[in-house]
């Protein structure tokens, strides 16, 4: 299971950082590298593309977040259980007689 949920939240990371890179900025972002801010625009109108990238953007973080915390919360390695401690006996004479 952690394995499963490393797995996922690297992805997530990854999907991130491509929504995050492909917002229009003032340069154009990475949108401009791939033939230019309209061809990335051309699948919703430049409008409802942006709106998209910026949901998308606080739903992947969102997920990271939550993903990030059930991993240290839940699924930490290396966690161990204390044993519990052992209880003095009657029979034993105290320390320091």
């Amino acid at each position: 299971m952690f394995t499963l949920l490393l797995f996922l939240s690297v992805f997530v990371a990854i999907l991130l950082v491509i929504v995050v890179l492909l917002q229009a900025s003032k340069g154009s972002g990475l949108a401009g590298t791939f033939g230019g801010a309209a061809q990335v625009g051309a699948m919703f109108g430049t409008r409802r593309t942006t709106d998209f990238l910026s949901k998308s953007t606080w739903w992947l973080a969102g997920v990271l977040v939550a993903l990030a915390l059930m991993i240290n919360l839940f699924f930490l390695p290396g966690k161990t259980k204390t044993a519990p401690k052992k209880q003095a006996t009657q029979n034993e004479a105290p320390a320091g007689n």
